[in-house]
């Protein structure tokens, strides 16, 4: 049979857009969906467009491998495509005395997980690199950073343009169906309503990645994880930016806590925290400013007064809720659920963004392995 095209891939966020790159260097005809008017306009829009070195993930994990292989080929593809990033280095901050043991434990599972030049200093050797720091230790990360990710997903659409593929905006999935013969027939609709074909189908669109899967004939509803709301709130800071590197506490149960970085353009931003929700409500309340105040100056005592002004909030797909324990992305094929040809990726949250290029190379070989 001929198709449309050799691949279609849902969303068109940094993973999706990664996904169809990969694919389209191996020669594939590529068409990425996008039910939004512009690329990137979800999860991959909203975060802190940080580049995560790969410290905290358990060993052997996909997102331990694919965040420190996704961050090695980052930083060389924004190089080579000329997108601004800062290489800027991060401390995890131990302020109070009972977290510089957990500080330890964070170092060695870096080294297990292959991450270079991470080392444990000292409360005055952090506060030497950092004078506004208050610090009892802290742990030295100099490949994190942060960088353009908008601009980075522009280069991906460019890359799959440039081999002849397509990324069609204002274009939802509807549905799809498996052919007799392999292959997908795909229902998208819009304001031009299409049906197309395609040998391989990969779906990775963020918080709609459950319901994609439930369009899917014969996808087993057993086998889409449910749902979780994770949102995070960012606030701004009025006023010079205290500090040049990413500033971390040690992780929270779900999230690796509210942090501190200075962005491309030098402001000082705050955030996220975590609060489960049941609907997509990306509005900033105000009054979590008071969390704020307090969360931050125990890293920054010197945090002035009503210097803080709601910024933007982000929603992370999460497939486990609160209190459960934190599972590993799913980049799921015809093993996991019984359609040929498919992959479904689900609860690519932190550190997906860092992890995308390896992400799309795992989904591309597996899928490419397959045919």
């Amino acid at each position: 049979m001929d198709f449309d095209f050799d691949a279609v891939v849902v969303g068109a966020g940094a993973v999706g857009l990664a996904s169809g790159f990969a694919l389209a260097k191996r020669g594939l005809t590529v068409a990425v969906l996008e039910k939004e008017r512009a690329i990137g306009q979800g999860v991959s829009s909203r975060n802190s467009e940080v580049i995560h070195a790969g410290l905290y993930y358990p060993t052997g994990s996909l997102k331990a491998r694919l965040c420190v292989t996704g961050r090695r080929a980052l930083y060389d593809f924004l190089e080579s495509h000329k997108v601004a990033y800062r290489k800027c280095g991060k401390l995890v901050v131990a302020s109070e005395p009972d977290q510089v043991e957990r500080l330890e434990g964070i170092r060695l599972q870096a080294l297990a997980n292959d991450v270079e030049g991470v080392e444990l200093i000292s409360g005055a050797q952090a506060v030497a690199l950092e004078p506004a720091l208050r610090a009892q230790a802290a742990l030295v990360s100099p490949e994190s950073g942060v960088f353009d990710s908008h601009g980075y997903m522009l280069a991906l659409q460019g890359e799959i343009e440039d081999r002849g593929g397509a990324v069609v905006t204002a274009t939802p999935f509807e549905e799809a169906t498996p052919l007799s013969g392999g292959g997908f027939e795909i229902r998208a609709g819009g304001e031009s309503p299409t049906t197309l074909t395609a040998r391989l189908l990969v779906t990775a669109p963020g918080l709609s990645a459950q319901a994609v899967a439930g369009e899917i004939e014969g996808f087993p509803a057993a086998d889409i994880p449910a749902l979780h709301y994770g949102k995070g709130v960012y606030f701004r800071l009025r006023g010079k930016a205290p500090f040049d590197r990413l500033i971390y506490p040690p992780p929270i149960p779900g999230a690796l806590g509210t942090h501190y970085r200075k962005d491309l353009g030098g402001q000082a931003v705050f955030g996220p925290d975590l609060a489960y929700v049941d609907t997509e409500d990306y509005r900033v309340d105000p009054a979590r400013a008071a969390g704020f105040y307090e969360y931050v100056r125990h890293f920054w005592p010197a945090l002035p007064d009503d210097s803080l002004d709601p910024d933007y909030a982000g929603l992370r797909p999460k497939i486990h809720g609160p209190g459960e324990p934190q599972p590993d992305f799913r980049l799921d094929g015809a093993e996991a659920h019984g359609v040929p040809g498919l992959m479904a990726l689900f609860g690519i949250e932190s550190p997906g963004l860092t992890s995308s290029l390896a992400i799309g190379e795992r989904v591309a070989e597996r899928l490419t392995a397959a045919g």
